[in-house]
């Protein structure tokens, strides 16, 4: 049975742009797995609990104009505002801003380095996934 969202993988152009984007958003390299000729094979970077980004490098060039079947990953924050602000601050592009969607929860969308959508979520007490986790306690 799943409990949880483990990780998500990311093939990054440039680990090292990539690990500078991931840290304004407050997510910091853990720890780095190498391939057995040494070799850098991935970096997670911790998000909270058990759950993990994975960045791989050798990706491809960065392109906003994705067509494959990856849409994007969500990351929760407490003050959707107050981190948009923040990012901002520290050059992040907001692609959308905030707003309230369907599900009442408020989200804007920026970008990593190599095109990849990332949703920031601050969840509503109305929001279906608050009454869902609510009553799993």
């Amino acid at each position: 049975m799943i409990t949880d969202l483990g990780h998500t993988a990311f093939a990054v152009h440039d680990i090292d742009t990539a690990l500078a984007f991931y840290a304004k958003l407050g997510l910091n390299e853990s720890f780095r797995l190498n391939h057995p000729d040494g070799r850098l094979m991935l970096v997670y970077l911790h998000v909270g609990g058990d759950r993990f980004l994975e960045l791989f490098p050798g990706g491809p060039e960065p392109s906003h104009d994705r067509t494959h079947s990856f849409k994007h990953i969500c990351l929760l924050i407490d003050d959707l505002a107050g981190t948009v602000e923040q990012l901002r601050a520290q050059s992040v592009a907001i692609e959308r801003e905030p707003k309230q969607g369907l599900d009442h929860n408020l989200q804007a969308w920026i970008r990593d380095p190599d095109g990849n959508a990332i949703e920031l979520m601050q969840i509503s007490d109305e929001s279906p996934q608050r009454q869902v986790a609510n009553a799993a306690k």
